[in-house]
């Protein structure tokens, strides 16, 4: 396994995961100063994001459907948990965005290489509530 978000786990196939970056930021507020440079004040961390490069071949190893998963997480709009395959706990993280590229379409119209890149933001873990209804949701994405 190379990596878990969701109910999607990436893997050298179907769903491969070639790559990814990860940015972090710290948040200042900015004060001016009278004849000097303004004065940078910490106020915290700032945002911290992933993008998560993929690639499919649906034609020869599947994958389709573990896909339609990862659109269905991002659509529910909740915190989805996140790990490496070395057993890396990344936190709790938003799906922000999905995006899917398609080459060497096939007769049916779907390409024998999609190339996805998954944008992920750090949330907070959800609630106890809201964490049993996200598991509920996984048990049925997964069948």
């Amino acid at each position: 396994m190379l990596m878990i978000l969701g109910p999607v786990q990436f893997e050298i196939l179907p769903f491969n995961t070639d790559g990814y970056s990860h940015g972090t930021e710290a948040g200042f507020a900015e004060k001016p100063v009278l004849g000097a440079r303004p004065i940078l004040e910490y106020v915290g961390e700032g945002p911290e994001s992933w993008t998560i490069k993929a690639r499919l071949y649906p034609e020869k190893f599947g994958g389709m459907g573990q896909l339609t998963l990862l659109s269905q997480a991002r659509a529910s709009g909740r915190p989805q948990y996140m790990m490496r395959g070395d057993g890396a706990l990344m936190g709790w993280v938003n799906i922000l965005s999905v995006a899917e590229r398609a080459s060497y379409l096939g007769r049916n119209g779907v390409g024998k290489v999609i190339d996805v890149d998954i944008t992920v933001k750090r949330a907070s873990a959800p609630s106890a509530g809201a964490f049993f209804s996200l598991l509920a949701d996984v048990l049925l994405w997964t069948r």
